[in-house]
């Protein structure tokens, strides 16, 4: 089995390690910070939180090459039920709308099933992100399909591609077909059906160290395809430009192509997509508590800016909706081409 970076001991493993790396080229590389103040932002502030994005925990079925989390079965980082606690009540603010659960795989936290049940209590729209493959790697996990149904979560998950060979080459081997099985699942119970309110979104990320082309076109592919051949309908497809950060920066360092592809992501910079990135209307929680203006920002151990709260226990969502965004060279990965974030394409 493949094992994460963290266990393994890498260079890669320690977020200053990655910064030091992502920073290093500067000043041939123009600062993201001075790219966005040529177009009047002296600093990038939130428009307002209205999601919620909590990584509940970094262990994961699978292993993928492209893992910005690092996530794997060996990660034993899981949130507890106390900082559960403490997220429902930072929620219960009116302006945040959706709670996001990420990981890892989020299902395997052992209070999943609880805190989505709790989470619905309050009104909130639920997004989870769900690798697929969970809903087949335990009999226990079968039945997600209803359990998302009867709390009308919205699913989205990754699939790099709609063939098996260019998704196995990044997921691990079986991963294709697992998630195929697990999709047919999903529709069964009415996910993926045109105005019925259960939503499956899918993400595609690129294998390689290129942006992702047209995400109207390629959504357009993808149904095509998957329905063709497996009879497999979902609601949107979301194109996800890769970050420079944990497996990814290591598979471009190892095959040398680091330096092209920051130079593609700062060529590439489009203004339209600033007002849009995610880091403008979310909070990142990690598993421990902590607040970060984005998930990237998160793998990267950037906590926000004080005087902003960094901790659950003190949340104060004044403070943080009157914060500056932490910026960072990863940053252009959120602003190129059509721009990225964890909905796909922001300046379509």
């Amino acid at each position: 089995m493949i094992k994460s970076l963290k266990v393994l001991n890498h260079n890669l493993s320690n977020a200053d390690n990655q910064l030091s790396i992502l920073e290093n080229e500067l000043p041939r590389q123009t600062a993201f910070r001075n790219k966005i103040a040529a177009f009047g932002y002296t600093a990038l502030q939130p428009s307002g939180i209205e999601v919620f994005q909590i990584n509940i925990g970094k262990m994961c079925n699978q292993v993928c090459k492209h893992c910005h989390v690092d996530a794997g079965p060996d990660r034993k980082e899981i949130m507890t039920i106390e900082t559960m606690q403490l997220c429902l009540v930072a929620i219960q603010n009116p302006t945040i709308k959706t709670v996001d659960l990420t990981g890892g795989a989020p299902e395997l936290n052992p209070n999943f099933r609880w805190f989505v049940t709790e989470i619905k209590k309050l009104g909130k729209h639920i997004i989870v992100r769900c690798n697929l493959t969970i809903i087949l790697a335990n009999k226990k996990f079968n039945d997600l399909p209803d359990f998302f149904k009867l709390h009308q979560v919205e699913v989205v998950s990754s699939l790099p591609s709609f063939t098996a060979q260019r998704t196995d080459s990044q997921r691990g081997d079986g991963v294709f077909n697992d998630s195929i099985k697990a999709l047919q699942m999903l529709n069964a119970v009415g996910y993926g059906v045109a105005n019925n309110g259960l939503i499956l979104n899918l993400v595609y990320n690129p294998a390689g160290a290129f942006l992702p082309p047209s995400q109207a076109a390629l959504e357009t592919e993808y149904k095509t395809e998957l329905f063709k051949n497996f009879g497999i309908t979902f609601n949107s497809l979301f194109a996800i430009t890769n970050m420079p950060i944990s497996r990814y920066l290591d598979y471009l360092l190892v095959s040398g192509n680091y330096q092209k592809y920051m130079d593609k992501l700062i060529a590439a910079f489009n203004p339209s997509a600033i007002n849009n990135v995610m880091c403008r209307n979310t909070i990142s929680v990690s598993w421990d508590g902590f607040l970060y203006d984005c998930d990237f920002n998160q793998m990267l151990d950037l906590k926000v800016k004080y005087p902003a709260p960094q901790h659950l226990s003190e949340f104060n969502i004044q403070l943080l909706n009157t914060r500056n965004i932490v910026l960072k060279q990863h940053c252009y990965g959120c602003t190129a081409g059509a721009g990225s974030s964890c909905g796909g394409a922001v300046a379509i």
